[in-house]
């Protein structure tokens, strides 16, 4: 039951495994700059919220004319 490979057989493996891993450190790449987009585009959203909550809603101060 036990496959004997040639060394043409376990080239033709090793070579398909590189461009596997080579597309997935590319993927990854892709991945890590995506991520740092979102984190910068999260960044300046949470700034922009905090930012609008201090300028739209200031404290109004009651007159209490009993």
């Amino acid at each position: 039951m036990s496959r004997r490979y040639t060394k043409a057989d376990l080239e033709q493996i090793v070579s398909v495994q590189l461009e596997n891993l080579n597309a997935m450190h590319d993927l990854l790449s892709i991945m890590k700059h995506q991520n740092e987009l979102l984190n910068s585009a999260n960044k300046k959203l949470k700034d922009e919220i905090t930012d609008s909550k201090q300028k739209l809603y200031p404290t109004r101060k009651r007159n209490s004319n009993s």
